[in-house]
């Protein structure tokens, strides 16, 4: 196909290149641009909170082909504080990753701690959850910190609507959310190298997530992302807020869908014209010892496995596999051994990244309806959110 004509990419830090929209989906890929290199999407972002991907090395996870990692202001801020990251010369030097890398605002962990944060509208107080001190977050200093972070994408500081949530509630939190985003593109202090991101809210309300959409365009951002979903609601509910709000986002800036990372959530994500993902996921089961396969989930802790010789994925062709068995790792995690978690998450975020790129490789083929089909059938769902009971 023809490319579109960019006309931000002179204007933005971080900006977004369409390359193919599939004939059979409306699903496109393209490439994202950032101070520290380009890469292409849909794209899942590792999640390095603490300025590391857990167990995992950036050298390593380089190896998989991410373009761009995630980590979180809160914590960062929290420990070992945004002045010393800063004064390391920022995120990329302080964890040695020349690539691209987004903060996330800390807002959704603010917000996570539930018994400890009190929320006004000048922003959110909490106590850490390393020590109990007290603290105010709130826009201004969501951006400072994400200033002295140094990331390429920052995220603006929402309220994260809970799931369930009335109506009239997520009405006035996504208000606020939208006066706190003009506060945070006031406070912004380094657009020549850093994007702001929107976020759109609006809990499972699909007037108020265009009206979300809507007023956050106007905006005229970098990029926007999609916040508020996967926090508990069925797929259904997920699938359809984003056949809302997708449509209304500008062609020509990447879309983030956050906090998303299970294989259904991130092709039907990609069915609808999601450019960037990111989850805890691959690491978090890696370490309680779940591997994602071609055929889907399996616990490799489960007695099962003792004697079985094979590798995680017989269809995988990622370190782990190619060197060492399910008994082995097995035993690793059975006996509390470091390597035998590191393999596990390993193995899972390849799986990501893989199929990320069979997810590309399909919308090129303008097949990717047939791709989900095909894939779902082998992994065991009948349709996002749903395994096929065995």
């Amino acid at each position: 196909m023809t490319p579109v004509k960019q006309t931000n990419q002179s204007r933005f830090p971080v900006w977004f290149e369409l390359k193919h929209v599939c004939r059979q989906s409306g699903a496109r890929t393209g490439i994202v641009h950032t101070p520290h290199g380009s890469f292409e999407t849909p794209s899942f972002m590792p999640v390095g909170t603490q300025a590391t991907v857990k167990g995992m090395s950036p050298e390593e996870i380089k190896g998989m082909g991410a373009g761009m990692i995630l980590a979180n202001t809160y914590h960062l801020w929290m420990r070992p504080g945004s002045d010393i990251v800063r004064e390391a010369g920022g995120l990329h030097t302080f964890m040695n990753w020349d690539r691209g890398i987004l903060t996330d605002s800390g807002g959704f962990q603010v917000f996570s701690l539930s018994d400890l944060r009190h929320i006004t509208e000048d922003g959110v107080g909490f106590k850490s959850h390393i020590d109990g001190s007290s603290h105010v977050l709130t826009p201004e200093k969501s951006i400072q910190v994400q200033n002295d972070l140094g990331a390429d994408v920052i995220m603006a500081f929402d309220e994260c609507t809970p799931w369930p949530a009335e109506h009239d509630y997520a009405k006035q939190s996504l208000q606020r959310t939208l006066r706190w985003l003009e506060r945070c593109m006031k406070t912004h202090q380094r657009s020549h190298d850093q994007a702001l991101f929107g976020i759109v809210q609006g809990g499972t309300h699909e007037d108020l997530r265009k009206i979300s959409a809507r007023e956050t365009c106007s905006m005229d951002l970098p990029g926007y992302a999609i916040g508020g979903l996967s926090v508990g609601e069925p797929a259904e509910l997920m699938v359809e807020m984003l056949e809302a709000t997708v449509p209304i986002l500008p062609a020509d800036r990447p879309r983030y869908l956050m906090g998303v990372g299970s294989p259904d959530y991130l092709i039907e994500g990609s069915l609808r014209g999601i450019d960037l993902f990111d989850c805890v996921l691959p690491t978090r089961i890696g370490r309680n010892g779940t591997a994602l396969t071609s055929q889907g989930r399996i616990i490799i802790r489960d007695a099962a496995y003792a004697r079985d010789f094979g590798p995680l994925d017989a269809d995988c062709d990622c370190y782990v596999c190619q060197n060492y068995s399910r008994a082995y790792i097995r035993h690793l995690i059975k006996a509390k051994e470091m390597f035998g978690l590191r393999l596990t998450s390993w193995h899972n975020l390849h799986f990501l990244s893989h199929l990320m790129q069979q997810i590309r490789d399909a919308i090129s083929q303008d097949e990717l309806l047939s791709f989900r089909e095909s894939f779902y059938d082998r992994f065991g769902y009948v349709k996002a959110g749903q395994l096929k009971k065995k």
